[in-house]
């Protein structure tokens, strides 16, 4: 049974979930798959998992960069959690492209090409929002693309990095 717990954050509801003993999930209210979670058998609960979480998202709203990640569990195919693993490399503060992804974890797989509509999809499927920072992908000329918790919270979350960069 998944475990629960909503943090209020600037940028609206946050639901946690967790499988007991890590961070399996951060989503917006009404994103499709926290549907699907909520309609199974959950707990909301505190955990220390939950501690945690709320402490880092506590720390970077507040404008400074956690010095820590909480424990997480990232479910997914290999290729998802290859591109995760990439998206937690890009500094806090900057930003990469979807291209500059392709070719990075193209040259990863030994692959002369990568689609970069391939590392949006799993950019997408990204299940823990903001600690592994997916917001901070953009279009190649810098163009605020996709992003499931809408455009505004990708700038939102820019923009706060970008004042608060050291």
């Amino acid at each position: 049974m998944q475990k629960i717990q909503i943090y209020e954050s600037p940028l609206g509801k946050l639901t946690f979930v967790s499988d007991g003993l890590a961070l399996t999930g951060i989503w917006f209210d009404k994103q499709e798959p926290l549907q699907q979670i909520l309609k199974a058998p959950h707990e909301v609960c505190n955990l220390p998992i939950f501690d945690e979480t709320r402490l880092w998202f506590d720390t970077y709203f507040n404008g400074q960069q956690p010095g820590f990640i909480p424990r997480l569990s990232l479910i997914g195919t290999t290729f998802r959690q290859q591109v995760w693993r990439n998206l937690q490399l890009i500094p806090y503060g900057e930003t990469t492209s979807y291209g500059t992804l392709a070719k990075q974890i193209g040259q990863q797989l030994g692959k002369n090409k990568m689609s970069a509509q391939a590392i949006g999809g799993a950019v997408g499927n990204n299940p823990i929002s903001i600690i592994v920072p997916c917001h901070r992908v953009v279009g190649t000329n810098g163009t605020m693309t996709g992003y499931a918790g809408g455009i505004w919270r990708k700038e939102f979350l820019l923009d706060l990095e970008a004042k608060n960069r050291r």
